[in-house]
């Protein structure tokens, strides 16, 4: 009894799991990270509730203006490739990824990303690891000319395991009214691009992880001559390609003509899934499956699970993170614009009278 009294009857929130001046901490360490990436649009504020980014007309200060802007909004996640990056402890590319999957999203309305905010939900606060994450956002927002303009990072030990961690984000772009990509102007005769993806990106992850470390037991560490001796791990977390710089510097040179008329991120789904999205009803598009190199990573996962070449086209993006189609008289000159800006190009088909839906060759 005496135990008893002499115990406190109060308790706190950190003893219950939640640490405010870690909070405090995380918000000091990832402050330069999160300015690093603001442009002249965003009104800079302290301890605010909220990001201000401004979207005037007819303002000197800004590189472009808007005569009829509608706003873009997507926001997406990771999935279960944060589970690989908790396995070794490497956080710093997982953010790139969160970026590129809305990014990407937005462009193929032929947008350009404004800002960002992300969501990061946590077992416990830690504020170097969350700084990673956040550094590894910020990176992805400079590589897509966009401010991270907020973000939100919850504690919560009853809800996530010890280690577990999960990331989500949004995206607002902008585009010209009149220069919206619907897909509607695609017709027969027009040609497919694909452009080269830097691998996984971010699609497949349950798939994969099923293969590597349920069927084959390997660890993220382990070294394999399939693909090249390079960690297996290293090629798991190889970040998604952002394509905003290229497809935003092609789309801007054609002031009048109208000749990306559809534009695919290939996600979950894979090739067959995504491009009949902005297919019209009345065509298909027809895939040549050797027009471009696969990436040793799929034949990998293909051979040690083994699984079926259709169910990867279904899964994976197989080589091709992004896909344009363009009209025939303009496909070589596009292509050859968007070697030179940094991107891998393969002509990986054209589109033919059909029922909306992908054939592949």
């Amino acid at each position: 009894m005496i135990g008893l009294r002499q115990m406190s009857k109060y308790i706190s929130y950190e003893q219950a799991g939640v640490s405010i001046d870690a909070g405090d901490e995380m918000v000091e360490r990832i402050g330069g990270y999160v300015a690093g990436t603001f442009g002249p649009r965003v009104i800079e504020t302290k301890n605010a509730f909220v990001g201000l980014f401004r979207l005037d007309y007819d303002e000197r200060l800004f590189k472009k203006n808007y005569k009829s802007p509608v706003l873009v909004a997507c926001t997406d996640g990771v999935g279960s490739k944060v589970q690989l990056a908790g396995k070794i402890k490497k956080f710093d590319t997982v953010g790139i990824d969160l970026v590129a999957m809305n990014v990407n999203d937005m462009l193929t309305a032929g947008a350009e990303p404004l800002f960002f905010l992300d969501y990061l939900a946590v077992h416990k606060l830690e504020p170097k690891v969350i700084a990673e994450l956040v550094k590894g956002v910020a990176a992805g927002c400079r590589l897509a000319d966009c401010a991270l303009l907020g973000g939100e990072t919850a504690e919560m030990p009853d809800t996530y395991s010890r280690g577990d961690f999960d990331m989500a984000g949004f995206a607002v772009g902008v585009v010209e009214r009149k220069k919206i990509i619907t897909g509607k102007n695609i017709r027969n005769g027009d040609v497919i691009l694909g452009l080269g993806s830097s691998g996984l990106h971010s699609n497949g992850y349950t798939l994969v992880r099923n293969i590597c470390f349920k069927k084959a037991a390997l660890k993220m560490t382990d070294t394999l001559d399939e693909l090249d001796g390079t960690a297996l791990g290293q090629v798991l977390l190889k970040p998604t390609r952002i394509y905003v710089r290229p497809v935003v510097k092609l789309l801007s040179q054609y002031k009048v003509k109208r000749i990306v008329h559809g534009m695919a991120h290939i996600t979950g789904g894979g090739l067959v899934g995504n491009i009949p999205r902005v297919l019209p009803k009345d065509c298909n598009a027809a895939i040549k499956k050797s027009s471009w190199p696969v990436p040793k990573i799929f034949t990998f996962l293909q051979k040690t699970g083994p699984v079926e070449e259709e169910e990867m086209f279904r899964v994976f993006n197989m080589g091709i993170g992004f896909v344009l189609i363009v009209a025939e008289d303009f496909a070589n000159s596009i292509k050859k614009k968007l070697t030179r800006y940094g991107e891998k190009v393969y002509r990986i088909g054209r589109i033919t009278t059909g029922t909306g839906n992908v054939i592949l060759k």
